[in-house]
């Protein structure tokens, strides 16, 4: 599995500990940056990641800001994202299961690292169950 990662500076921290967390589990992580925690903008990196996941460079993303809102906002704008924004473990698996989510957005300023973690892994764990499901994801593009 190849999975494309980015964050602005409020999630620089989670960000070096899910890469960390991916590699150990033997997952090939492109970390699309920032690389410190000097203050940027939050799309120069959310594009990058959901330009990899929208071009199947890779097979997700996740993406962490303070909010998770401005990545995720900016993850959806391309087409065939579906970004969602989780801060439970059980969100993070029901945005694959039944929303087909390709992206993860977390908000650093509001769980802690460990759950963080935890969330990425329900939301790898899980995969899309279509059915009724698949009906509701083909009606979300424009």
């Amino acid at each position: 599995m190849k999975i494309a990662i980015g964050s602005d500076h409020a999630g620089f921290a989670y960000k070096e500990s899910i890469i960390k967390f991916l590699s150990e589990k033997g997952i090939n992580v492109v970390d699309k940056g920032t690389y410190s925690l000097s203050s940027v903008d939050y799309p120069d990196f959310a594009h990058p990641v959901a330009i990899d996941v929208e071009g199947k460079t890779v097979e997700l993303g996740i993406l962490i800001c303070g909010s998770g809102n401005g990545v995720c906002i900016t993850a959806n704008k391309h087409k065939g994202i579906r970004a969602a924004l989780c801060w439970t473990p059980e969100l993070g698996s029901l945005a694959r299961k039944h929303n087909d989510a390709n992206i993860l957005c977390l908000p650093a300023r509001f769980i802690s690292k460990g759950k963080t973690l935890l969330i990425v892994e329900s939301f790898l764990e899980s995969s899309f169950e279509g059915g009724r499901h698949q009906d509701r994801v083909n009606k979300i593009s424009c």
